[in-house]
């Protein structure tokens, strides 16, 4: 197995137990990678504990109310991703970027007692259903997504060249779905909604009538929608 392949998996020993990464400003998702800045100490010591084990953390959106809440452990969505760093950098002030790699939906079944300066889970991964339709009718909601997401997709060359890459790469449809609930700018509001549901069907309709809704309304191409910015913790 290459070794691109084994970095979108998670490991054969993979025990459920995750450490949490809440963020304000980001919903992620399987099969994207997510270019963040990590520099509050919490943090720093969390990444670099996952660097030298198993490189693996989860990203959890932040209910509202976090900012004026007083509370160590501000409350989070139950539906987070786990990632894998699969790129670091060390500053020189001991901050880091990292890439991170959305790996798997997962459920919070619990969060673990505070011990450590950030927060762990026990978690249980959800894997994509595709039950309710088949082969056919697949193929048929594929196409309309893409049709649906072509007019948003940016004009340059790089923008082009990826929206050709997923017309032409035959990407299931849950996949193609995740990249496309990155990939726009939603209200973060929906992207938690999507990241929620577990039924590809269901998340490709969800899709697919967001994308009708704004095709009503005039839109503005954002250039810089690929690839996605630094997100600071």
């Amino acid at each position: 197995m290459a070794e691109t392949d084994d970095k979108a998996k998670l490991p054969p020993d993979f025990d459920g137990r995750v450490r949490l990464f809440p963020l304000p400003n980001l919903v992620m998702f399987p099969h994207v990678v997510q270019p963040l800045h990590i520099f509050e100490p919490r943090y720093r010591e969390m990444v670099e504990e996952a660097l030298e084990f198993d490189q693996l953390i989860a990203t959890a959106h932040l209910q509202p109310g976090w900012d004026s809440s007083l509370a160590d452990c501000p409350a989070i969505y139950s539906t987070v991703c786990i990632g894998r760093i699969v790129s670091h950098a060390r500053l020189d002030d001991g901050k880091l970027n990292i890439l991170l790699l959305g790996l798997k939906r997962a459920i919070v079944s619990r969060e673990l007692p505070l011990t450590r300066p950030f927060r762990e889970a026990q978690i249980a991964v959800q894997e994509d259903l595709y039950g309710g339709f088949g082969a056919k009718e697949r193929a048929g909601v594929q196409r309309e997504l893409l049709h649906c997401f072509r007019r948003f997709t940016p004009e340059t060359p790089a923008a082009q060249e990826q929206f050709e890459s997923l017309m032409n790469n035959r990407l299931p449809l849950g996949v193609l779905t995740d990249i496309i609930s990155f990939t726009m700018k939603f209200d973060l509001a929906l992207k938690q909604q999507l990241l929620d549901q577990v039924s590809v069907l269901e998340r490709a309709k969800m899709l697919i009538a967001e994308l009708r809704q704004l095709d009503d309304s005039p839109v503005v191409r954002n250039d810089d929608m690929f690839p996605p910015r630094f997100s600071d913790n």
